[in-house]
């Protein structure tokens, strides 16, 4: 009898063995997804710095940053919150998201541009909402819709002082 105690206890074993690697298991990985989490809000707290460096290193990386990027005195990069505005396709209503961020002169500009950005928000609202699908669809239009909200920026803000439109993002849905 104390050979079959023995026998149904290394039976047992492997199956508690599994249960133990499983729980092990799920427990790294709630870890993990607890780490991530973290590293995400954490990250999200920092965005408005984060976001500076990480636009800097990418006008010097050769987005036509030129020699301003180079000489590390240009080139700060300035992001406004998206926008979501109704366009029209010629046959029903569509939305388009877009995300724009500002290349400044110099990083002194931030100052003036966070001062003013309700009236530059407006600006492009206003001159997303005239626009249609097929006025927005290709490179050309989209070119051309960057180069107006330059325009539409420099008579809010001096001449100069916002140098390129970035789009960051760009959803029609």
């Amino acid at each position: 009898m104390a050979a079959k105690d023995e026998q149904a206890k290394e039976e047992k074993a492997p199956g508690g063995k599994k249960k133990l690697f499983i729980i092990i298991g799920a427990a790294v990985a709630a870890v993990v997804v607890i780490v991530v989490v973290l590293m995400l809000t954490m990250g999200g707290s920092k965005k408005e710095g984060g976001a500076d460096k990480k636009a800097e290193a990418k006008s010097a990386g050769g987005h036509g940053g030129g020699a301003e990027a180079g000489k590390g005195g240009g080139g700060t990069v300035f992001p406004l919150e998206p926008f979501i505005v109704n366009i029209y396709d010629g046959q029903e209503v569509r939305y388009l998201k877009v995300k724009v961020e500002f290349e400044m002169a110099t990083p002194e500009v931030k100052a003036e541009v966070e001062a003013r950005q309700a009236p530059l928000r407006d600006a492009i609202l206003v001159l997303l909402t005239t626009k249609t699908l097929q006025e927005i669809q290709d490179l050309q239009g989209k070119n051309q819709l960057r180069e107006e909200i330059l325009t539409a920026v420099n008579k809010i803000l001096p001449p100069g002082k916002v140098t390129k439109v970035y789009f960051t993002d760009f959803v029609v849905q």
